[in-house]
């Protein structure tokens, strides 16, 4: 099969399509025929040999961490798929691929509302956001939530979850990007380019502070959300954008009984990533089949165009999702 293997580490030009072996199913395991992929920050960090994909080192470094395609063969123990059901799942890396193995229940059904090729968009960003800002941050009807980088890839499906909660969201972004984010259900957008994000969600909030902040940025954004939040509330640190290292007031933090959680869904065992996907099934992908939610996509490109999609997402033009063809 051919797949984008990394064989040193560096700029995008690194990124090579070759010739592979194809993965073999295991027991519980399902090969999936894979239609497209999606780029994440950590393809970036990946490529540049900043963020290994955990575990024991696989015989070829093939990056991406999100798939849609269709079952191709099935382990002998596998009960919830059969071959040509349409798939998509998150995984720890290997999707940059025309095939991959993905234990049976780290996968879900495609909406038929969205469909096959832009599926891929559906399941890193969607699962990341549901689980920082409502199984982490406790998001619900009613509250408040300070989401960054509105027109990221988890910004745009954390957008319209507030809004599908019935939760009122203020977002960061660029100028650029402004009303995309309030197309998308921000009920205010922050241009942090002229405009400060503690003042607007002070002032959306009537004083009180956001319940949650999802940030994506880090670097000195922590000490400034400890300022956005609430007494009570949570800040969920998902990516580093900034930077990793910053200094925080710890004097600030206590009176507020503040949470600071920070997560990844990569780096989880196979167990808690089976769990999480399931719990999402059940509970937001009906969302996909009304409409009341659907993946943003910002550009394709096909495999071998690798390298230029991963400049594009390095220039931060992109709103929303960028798709990699990989199948028919």
């Amino acid at each position: 099969m051919r797949a984008v293997v990394i064989t040193e580490h560096g700029d995008p030009d690194v990124l090579v399509v070759t010739e592979v072996p194809d993965p073999e199913p295991g027991p519980e395991e399902v090969l999936v025929a894979v239609r497209a992929t999606a780029l994440n920050r950590a393809d970036l960090l990946q490529r540049k040999g900043f963020y290994p994909e955990p575990g024991p080192p696989r015989a070829h470094e093939i990056p991406g961490m999100e798939l849609a395609g269709t079952v191709a063969a099935i382990g002998d123990r596998v009960s919830e798929w059969s071959v040509g059901d349409e798939v998509m799942g998150i995984v720890s890396g290997g999707a940059y691929a025309e095939r991959i193995v993905v234990h049976e229940r780290q996968l879900l059904r495609v909406p038929a509302a969205v469909g096959l090729a832009d599926a891929a968009a559906i399941p890193e960003v969607w699962i990341t956001a549901w689980d920082a800002l409502v199984l982490q941050g406790g998001l619900t009807v009613g509250r408040h939530a300070l989401v960054h980088a509105g027109a990221s890839g988890v910004g745009s499906a954390a957008l319209q979850l507030c809004r599908t909660l019935g939760a009122r969201v203020v977002t960061t972004t660029s100028t650029t990007k402004v009303e995309a984010c309030r197309a998308l259900g921000a009920d205010v957008a922050v241009d942090y380019t002229v405009d400060d994000f503690v003042e607007a969600a002070w002032e959306a909030t009537d004083g009180l502070g956001v319940d949650v902040v999802l940030d994506v940025i880090g670097g000195d954004y922590l000490a400034r959300n400890l300022k956005a939040l609430r007494t009570g509330g949570t800040i969920v640190q998902v990516g580093v954008m900034g930077r990793g290292r910053t200094e925080i007031d710890l004097g600030a933090l206590m009176p507020k009984r503040a949470r600071l959680v920070g997560t990844v869904l990569r780096g989880r065992p196979v167990e808690e990533k089976i769990a999480v996907t399931q719990r999402f099934s059940r509970e937001i992908m009906p969302l996909f089949d009304t409409g009341a939610v659907a993946p943003v996509i910002d550009t394709r490109y096909d495999l071998d165009h690798i390298a230029e999609a991963h400049r594009h997402m390095e220039s931060n033009a992109n709103i929303g999702k960028i798709l990699i063809d990989v199948g028919v």
